[in-house]
């Protein structure tokens, strides 16, 4: 067995999950209902704090995803799924490889199941500079890779919520990172796209933010 085949290297990644989509907030996915409009498209992020696939050490990588579908993910009824991929380019070969075979899903874990659920047709992959800034009281989050995505948000809040609080959701039917971590609610106050054929400009609309914390191969 090589290090790198992915049929049972121990791995660990930790870190910072948030998306902005087209929804009208709150995003009915994390309740696992369909889309506020019936389809829905959006950015998907992920900051690994801290993270090895065997020896390899992934700490400060990031990941992001542009995806699409129309219907409900959670209830397998759901069609039209497509996604693009962009790793981080800061990654070294041996990293790479490894972002690759985890987030490919072929490392078992959570990504795993989530493909196994979402099965998108993957329209690419490339390696970019991707830019990622999440606050530690989560006031703000933002992602962005030069000329092809932007996605930022502001944590949601009202009249009636207290200053300093945020605005959150535990034991979500629908989190996206998998079970058991709390979501912290946001109007994107940005959301733009221009690639692999994906292509929208919006603001508004729904963002949240989750933890994550997987371990694999099981």
């Amino acid at each position: 067995m090589t290090e790198q085949d992915g049929t049972g290297t121990r791995w660990h990644l930790a870190g910072d999950w948030f998306d902005v989509c087209k929804c009208a907030i709150p995003c009915p996915c994390t309740f696992a209902q369909p889309p506020t409009y019936g389809d829905c498209e959006g950015v998907l992020v992920w900051h690994i704090r801290e993270g090895n696939y065997g020896d390899v050490r992934l700490d400060d990588l990031n990941v992001l995803m542009l995806g699409a579908f129309v219907g409900n993910v959670w209830a397998g009824e759901h069609s039209d799924a497509y996604a693009a991929v962009f790793l981080d380019e800061r990654a070294d070969d041996r990293q790479r490889a490894a972002l690759g075979t985890v987030f490919g899903g072929e490392a078992g874990g959570w990504p795993a199941q989530f493909g196994q659920m979402f099965q998108p047709e993957m329209r690419g992959m490339d390696f970019a500079p991707i830019r990622v800034e999440i606050d530690e009281d989560l006031a703000t989050w933002t992602a962005e890779i030069p000329g092809r995505v932007t996605a930022t948000a502001e944590a949601l809040t009202g009249p009636t919520t207290p200053e300093g609080t945020r605005v959150q959701v535990h034991n979500a039917p629908g989190a996206e990172v998998g079970p058991g971590q709390v979501a912290t609610w946001g109007r994107a106050t940005a959301d733009r796209a221009d690639a692999f054929g994906f292509s929208w400009e919006r603001s508004g609309k729904s963002s949240k933010y989750f933890p994550f914390d997987w371990t694999g191969p099981d």
